[in-house]
């Protein structure tokens, strides 16, 4: 099969985060495994999702590995013209739910593999696929657990998320959090005597945009990104049932995106004292404040002087390198396993997430030139 017919295939699993991927994943490993490569299946607890991991060539020594994960956004709410799970080829475009965001990847990968499994390898080739990443780089977790206690780890790490083949070296973490903001009930024309909710979610809404301010004026800098500081974002406010009540209960959802260098949990401890401060000010017993984190995921910031930068540019034939905007599991890969990471893959995410996503032929041609290159150096020992 060539990529192109993998990529198909991946395309016509409807993998959205919401839904299971273990038919994608079982479809993997049978076409692996039928080709006399064992793989190793990570499920979820309830055996709808799954990782894999698979080993090709030496077994005593690190290799190099390549990460994608296998869900996909949703499709709702979209204006498609295309079918979303469905390989449609135009005008050397290659439309569908993933083909950018990251099956194209993924499917080039699959095809690496089983062509390694034909060559003489002197240094082992690693694929691991995981699930769940669009909401947090959930699913990945237990992969990574299980590389923390194997007796030798992947040298380096290639994650395929759309850079237009641009070697990535960096990209920043994230905290999704959530405040929920407790008042007193009470009649709309009695309010002074109530608690709102909203009020102190509000307050506390212009406590997070008062702190990026501040990050604007005096924090850390990095000019390979577009915004290039920390932001903090509120997402969705909530509270409230009619407007002759004074709610007593509102949640407001923000995230932290922070620069590498930044530590989240400090600017975090900041936010907690503001909120505090806001629930003395509002000078009431029921007002309260409770800030909890939901999911986070590291930073990435591979130097440039790291091996795998390099390897990884000579593989592409790229000269620079940039940094992305958008997260990956890279940074878990890291900051937790110490494995030197990169950003590498088909597409631009300009495509991602939107409708009539697509890759084009030439990226997708592209990335297994990558491939190729990356097979004969590991035949040749690195």
């Amino acid at each position: 099969m060539k990529t192109r017919d993998i990529l198909a295939k991946l395309i016509a699993f409807p993998t959205v985060s919401v839904e299971p991927n273990i038919a994608l994943i079982n479809w993997v490993s049978e076409l692996l495994d039928a080709q006399g490569i064992a793989s190793t299946i990570i499920p979820n607890e309830t055996g709808t999702k799954a990782n894999l991991y698979a080993t090709i060539g030496p077994q005593d020594r690190p290799g190099i590995m390549l990460s994608g994960h296998t869900d996909v956004v949703p499709v709702e709410g979209q204006d498609w013209q295309k079918p979303p799970f469905e390989l449609t080829e135009s005008d050397g475009k290659l439309y569908g739910r993933g083909t950018c965001d990251m099956k194209g990847f993924v499917a080039a990968a699959i095809h690496a593999v089983i062509t390694a499994s034909k060559r003489d390898l002197k240094t082992p080739l690693h694929l691991a696929l995981s699930y769940d990443e669009e909401i947090g780089c959930i699913g990945v977790r237990s992969l990574v657990d299980m590389l923390e206690t194997a007796p030798i780890r992947p040298a380096m790490c290639i994650v395929g998320e759309p850079t237009g083949m641009a070697v990535a070296s960096g990209h920043k973490g994230k905290v999704a959090l959530r405040a929920t903001c407790t008042g007193l009930e009470g009649h709309s024309a009695l309010a002074p005597l109530a608690m709102n909710a909203l009020h102190l979610a509000m307050d506390f809404g212009k406590a997070i945009r008062d702190k990026q301010a501040e990050i604007m004026q005096k924090g850390l800098k990095d000019g390979d990104y577009d915004v290039p500081y920390t932001t903090l974002h509120i997402g969705k406010i909530e509270g409230g049932i009619a407007l002759n009540i004074v709610p007593n209960h509102a949640i407001v959802d923000f995230e932290i995106r922070n620069l590498a260098e930044d530590d989240p949990q400090e600017i975090i401890a900041e936010l907690k004292q503001e909120a505090a401060n806001i629930v003395v000010g509002s000078n009431h017993s029921a007002a309260k404040i409770e800030i909890t984190e939901i999911w986070s995921y590291p930073g990435l910031l591979t130097p440039q002087e790291d091996e795998v930068m390099s390897f990884v540019k000579s593989l592409t034939g790229a000269n620079g390198s940039i940094k992305v905007a958008f997260g990956t599991e890279g940074g878990l890969f890291s900051a937790r396993l110490g494995i030197p990471t990169v950003v590498c893959g088909p597409g631009s995410m300009l495509q991602g997430h939107k409708p009539d996503e697509f890759v084009t032929d030439d990226q997708l041609a592209a990335c297994d030139t990558m491939m190729k290159n990356l097979l004969e150096r590991l035949e040749a020992g690195l």
